[in-house]
């Protein structure tokens, strides 16, 4: 966690989980950590984890399993993916094209760097 980001730490608990996912390390079906375990885990307060772990259960990306813990639901990548997505372009894509109007960046500019990249394969 950065505690010195403005952005609330129950929000980088999300992004850290939403991390989880996608990179495969947490699987569909399986059981993720406990909000205890995830709260030593982060260094953060388990009231915090537990503000995350609401918001992903609303979001119906994990469920609870009484007495079992919270376990990744079936769709949760896919439930994933479209927050992210959302994020991305709801404010990733905005500070981009504020930077860009700024530096006088023109979307071809954008393209060519884009199609190099994809050339050099990273």
């Amino acid at each position: 966690m950065n505690f010195t980001s403005n952005k609330p730490i129950y929000k980088q608990i999300i992004d850290y989980s939403f991390n989880q996912i996608v990179t495969g390390m947490w699987a569909p079906g399986q059981r993720v950590p406990s909000v205890r375990e995830l709260s030593v885990q982060l260094s953060v307060n388990s009231h915090t984890v537990l503000k995350a772990y609401e918001y992903l259960q609303a979001e119906e990306i994990i469920t609870p399993k009484r007495g079992m813990g919270f376990y990744l639901s079936a769709d949760a990548l896919e439930h994933v993916n479209h927050a992210m997505r959302e994020e991305f372009f709801e404010t990733t894509l905005k500070d981009m094209f504020r930077d860009m109007r700024l530096l006088n960046i023109s979307i071809d500019e954008i393209v060519n760097h884009y199609k190099q990249t994809e050339a050099d394969g990273e």
